[in-house]
């Protein structure tokens, strides 16, 4: 999933009532490893994003804006946070966008609650086999059912990765780093921020 040619691209959504660690700590590590980062926002049209503790998020983009060329990207992230996952998931066209990527083999990555966005945009409906997931403590018996429901802190099943809430968004975003640019690269980028990462 890695390459060298040219830099790699994510969608980082966000909507009211996002999850602030798990949405700025997956943007902050993705533009230290050089990936293009697009924040884009949901269900609003102008302005800023106000997250779950009051940390407003000004966006790059808003959901509909016909400019933005969404197959040019190469993930899709979906925080956490109640309001905001809930938003996220309800979204028809987040769900298309999800749906769409995990089939063309882009990274489809989801952290706490933004987990739920999996389930409603039908990816495991598709598969013979249940997808391993992960997902906040809260929303795990919304998950269980259709999911082989994990508790590691990231769980990587082909090219759907899931994590558990703010303190595992480091370890999420890195392993993020990890399939977009390489591991040498994750390596790189966590050598300066003073972690230990074995991806």
């Amino acid at each position: 999933m890695a390459s060298a040619s040219s830099p790699k691209k994510a969608i980082v959504f966000v909507a009211q009532g996002s999850e602030e660690m798990e949405t700025v700590v997956v943007i902050d590590v993705l533009r230290r490893a050089g990936i293009q980062v697009l924040i884009l926002a949901v269900e609003i049209t102008s302005g800023s994003v106000t997250c779950s503790r009051g940390v407003r998020l000004v966006p790059d983009a808003y959901l509909g804006d016909d400019s933005i060329k969404i197959s040019t990207f190469d993930a899709a992230v979906v925080p956490g946070g109640a309001g905001g996952a809930k938003i996220l998931s309800q979204n028809a066209q987040v769900r298309c966008i999800l749906s769409d990527f995990h089939a063309q083999h882009k990274i489809v990555a989801a952290i706490c609650a933004g987990s739920l966005a999996i389930k409603t945009a039908g990816i495991q409906s598709h598969l013979p086999e249940p997808l391993r997931i992960t997902s906040h403590p809260s929303v795990r018996d919304q998950l269980v059912d259709d999911f082989s429901y994990k508790e590691d802190r990231v769980v990587v099943d082909g090219n759907l990765v899931t994590s558990r809430g703010p303190g595992t968004a480091v370890e999420f975003a890195l392993r993020l780093v990890s399939l977009l640019a390489g591991r040498d690269k994750a390596r790189e980028v966590a050598a300066p921020m003073v972690l230990n990462f074995s991806p």
